[in-house]
């Protein structure tokens, strides 16, 4: 590509993670303009991954796109579509591991297919492809460090954010006829996932809560795991890093302590908390 349809290429990819990226976004404009447009490339794919699977399409639709995507990942190098594009030219700079994409498909053709998770090990292999996947595509852009388990850490720190989705989502989840609490526990914990008449989770009992600060209580040792990524950072990647991590962390720890908060909304930071973790993350890492 010239100069010209590059540029052009990454501001489309940055627009589309500038707007989308309600939570990563406060992260990566904390790196260097060079990293920052790569990282905004591989979220800008992703997200398209993502958005493929929660559209309103017939199932066989997405499915197809999904294929038809898979397939044009073989031939990125040769794409004019200016997101895949972007992707082509931050893998030429950076080692990026573009089999995670495929990964990020595998995941999102779970759902399609509607699949339901018997215990944890269960949904820690989907919780892989779905975040794991986008935490080792985020370390290409980082760099690493000395120690080789940075590629581990990436994809404990993404399953840690992506069991806080689950968390956070229990509800629009189960409205849109997803459920990825594993049946075994919460069988173990008497609950049964259903809305009430005001269309909020039912929980007469508190066996949701209890499960949910269950649960809760176990991702938390999973950010443990993952961030033991961000020493491992060059002061501004481990700035991003933190400020990623961060929001869904500080996010979590609310679901932790008032697991009904959930019932009835999607829980999130105001930007104010947001941008307060962005800063905090780079004043520890780089300041």
């Amino acid at each position: 590509m010239s100069t010209s349809t590059t540029d052009q290429a990454y501001s489309t990819c940055e627009s589309i993670t500038r707007t989308e990226a309600k939570n990563f976004y406060y992260g990566i404009r904390l790196l260097p303009a060079p990293k920052r447009v790569a990282l905004c490339s591989l979220y800008a794919l992703a997200r398209r991954i993502d958005d493929i699977g929660d559209c309103d399409a017939p199932v066989a639709e997405r499915s197809d796109r999904l294929a038809s995507l898979r397939k044009s990942l073989g031939s990125i190098d040769e794409s004019t579509d200016p997101v895949l594009a972007a992707v082509a030219e931050t893998a030429r700079t950076f080692p990026v591991p573009l089999d995670a994409f495929y990964e990020l498909v595998d995941g999102v053709e779970m759902d399609l297919a509607g699949v339901r998770y018997h215990d944890f090990q269960d949904l820690t292999i989907y919780c892989r492809r779905v975040a794991g996947s986008i935490g080792r595509l985020c370390l290409a852009i980082f760099g690493t460090g000395n120690d080789p388990r940075a590629p581990r850490f990436a994809d404990q720190l993404g399953i840690a954010l992506q069991q806080t989705n689950i968390l956070r989502d229990i509800r629009e989840d189960l409205m849109n006829g997803r459920v990825y609490l594993p049946a075994q526990e919460l069988d173990q914990f008497g609950v049964t996932l259903e809305l009430d008449e005001r269309g909020s989770l039912s929980d007469p009992e508190a066996h949701l809560a209890g499960y949910i600060e269950f649960a809760a209580a176990r991702a938390e040792h999973w950010y443990d795991l993952g961030l033991r990524l961000v020493p491992e950072l060059d002061g501004r990647s481990a700035a991003c890093c933190a400020a990623m991590a961060g929001i869904y962390h500080h996010l979590l720890q609310r679901i932790r302590q008032h697991p009904t908060s959930v019932y009835d909304r999607r829980m999130s930071l105001p930007p104010w908390e947001k941008g307060r973790v962005a800063i905090a993350a780079l004043t520890r890492t780089v300041i």
